[in-house]
């Protein structure tokens, strides 16, 4: 039977019957047509830094503490709206709600979850939090119906140009772009920094093509300091990066030249593209290295339909991301990466899983 709460709703029986299966299928079409607001939601608590603010105090702390170190032009801000939207984080399990022993105001606590709110840590999320809900990411994705309707590109038909153009001219989208890229660099580069030992001790120049401000390349270096880093992305891109020791920033395009290596590093670049552009990379990537020793490591998703480790789905959400977003862009299956990768000169690969949302994928001319 169905029990009286909304979680209950969603616990059916094995025998249930087409009542139970329709009131079922419709708490789960309202949860998916308002999932929006937890988006919405961690876009506030990022903007008013509630985690920052609970780990200043480095304890759970009250309601009215919180508001009083919301930095706003008010001397009072709104308590009433603010309890609201950390309710709803708490039942998120964003952060934690307990009554202190003694009695008194509720303490507001910070969970793992939470702790990628964070701003400025080796580990956060927060920038791309603000990006993934800029208005002017979320105004393509009212453009789907039109994509399949009409085909184009959902970013172009909201902005009347793509991506890449948009942010070339407006330098304040292309800092929370960059800052967004470079945060979920921090995250990922840890994370194949510590899988691909060998792979990185054995090579002694890298080129991270699509490598933004290049913070990924450095981490690298500084971790291996035998390689030589190069840092290539377009020259809008590379203008704004900072120096880092033993790299060297280069502008360019991809779909011209790469520099020369021993290896090229991608990550999260191939997914931005269609097929036929990707191929185009990856022949230029061919020609940047040595047959006998070159190798290419990409950094990118490795969609499994049916799998089921915690990040599976996500990568089925970035696919459309990608289509919000990208020239054609896609998350791919191993199947489609094998042909891609054949196609493009590197008939030998193999798949290295970390622990985030990417997928390592090393592969060879020969």
């Amino acid at each position: 039977m169905v029990g009286g709460t909304q979680n209950d709703v969603l616990k059916v029986s094995p025998d249930a019957d087409e009542a139970e299966l329709m009131l079922q299928g419709q708490a789960e079409i309202w949860g998916h047509m308002l999932a929006f607001a937890d988006s919405m939601a961690l876009k506030c608590a990022v903007e008013l830094r509630i985690a920052d603010i609970i780990h200043s105090h480095g304890r759970p702390i009250t309601l009215s503490q919180i508001a009083t170190s919301i930095d706003s032009p008010s001397p009072s801000p709104d308590i009433a709206c603010l309890a609201r939207i950390i309710r709803f984080l708490v039942h998120a399990k964003i952060f934690t709600a307990a009554a202190p022993p003694g009695g008194g105001e509720t303490l507001y606590g910070l969970t793992p979850a939470s702790k990628w709110l964070l701003h400025g840590g080796e580990a956060s999320l927060a920038p791309m939090i603000l990006m993934e809900n800029h208005p002017s990411l979320t105004a393509p994705w009212h453009c789907f119906s039109s994509c399949v309707k009409e085909g184009g590109i959902a970013f172009e038909k909201a902005h009347g140009r793509q991506i890449w153009d948009f942010a070339s001219g407006n330098p304040e989208f292309n800092k929370i772009f960059n800052d967004a890229m470079e945060c979920t660099a921090k995250i990922s580069i840890k994370a194949v920094i510590a899988a691909y030992k060998d792979g990185f001790r054995r090579i002694g120049s890298l080129v991270d093509v699509g490598g933004g401000t290049g913070g990924a390349v450095a981490e690298v270096v500084k971790a291996y300091p035998h390689i030589t880093g190069v840092n290539f992305d377009l020259p809008h891109v590379v203008a704004t990066a900072p120096a880092y020791d033993g790299v060297s920033h280069v502008g360019g395009d991809m779909f011209a030249s790469i520099p020369c290596a021993d290896a090229i590093f991608m990550k999260w670049i191939l997914h931005d593209w269609n097929d036929e552009d990707c191929i185009k990379i990856l022949k230029n990537c061919r020609k940047a290295i040595l047959e006998k020793t070159g190798k290419i490591i990409i950094v990118d998703a490795v969609i499994r339909p049916e799998g089921d480790d915690p990040f599976d789905k996500t990568r089925m959400v970035f696919d459309l991301v990608m289509m919000a977003h990208a020239s054609h862009g896609k998350e791919r299956t191993e199947n489609e990466w094998k042909r891609l990768l054949e196609e493009g000169g590197f008939p030998r690969y193999r798949i290295i899983q970390i622990p985030t949302l990417q997928m390592i994928i090393e592969a060879y001319p020969v």
